[in-house]
């Protein structure tokens, strides 16, 4: 799955590269490309709602330099993802979040949680093969930060909640991830 990330990278890169060149427009419009090659699109649009889930009430989008959500797509003749990431806070505590997720989540499948040291979401499996095995948790499922997961190692809705570093409120990431190979949509 991850080589499905970074191949998309890598084109939207390519694609977006002598695009941007020639386009200094900072307005933060999304960038939509269609060609007889594939279809591309690259933005700082991504929600909650682009990830199949509602935005937990009274929780605003969470304000650092490097936390642009983002919305990536690309789909070709062989392969197409789609990446949903968007960080979110809210002065509710951890509890009522995770409860609040729990719920909205199952209408996609058996909702597993587990903990993590950090906030590395992500389905882990770069096998075909793997394609519908239901995501798991990893590592030693110990720490402070929880992740909520359903859905399969290449069509994953993930929701990650952590305590905040003050003790008052709670930030946390909705990640939503399809991949796949010559079918699908996007």
């Amino acid at each position: 799955m991850f080589r499905y990330i970074a191949l998309g990278l890598l084109l939207s890169a390519l694609a977006v590269g002598p695009i941007s060149a020639q386009d200094d427009d900072k307005s933060g419009k999304p960038l939509d490309v269609q060609s007889s090659v594939g279809d591309l699109h690259v933005g700082k649009d991504a929600d909650a709602q682009k990830a199949g889930l509602p935005l937990y009430p009274g929780a605003h989008p969470k304000h650092q330099p490097d936390n642009d959500p983002l919305n990536f797509g690309i789909l070709t003749e062989s392969f197409g993802l789609k990446l949903v990431v968007a960080k979110y806070e809210s002065h509710d505590p951890a509890e009522k979040i995770l409860a609040y997720y729990k719920d909205k989540m199952k209408k996609y499948g058996k909702v597993i949680e587990c903990h993590n040291t950090n906030d590395s979401t992500g389905a882990h499996s770069d096998s075909n093969d793997d394609r519908d095995r239901p995501l798991k948790c990893e590592g030693d499922n110990t720490g402070p930060v929880r992740e909520l997961k359903v859905g399969t190692e290449h069509n994953a809705r993930i929701v990650s909640i952590e305590s905040s570093e003050a003790g008052r409120g709670t930030t946390f990431a909705i990640v939503y991830l399809r991949s796949h190979g010559k079918t699908g949509e996007i």
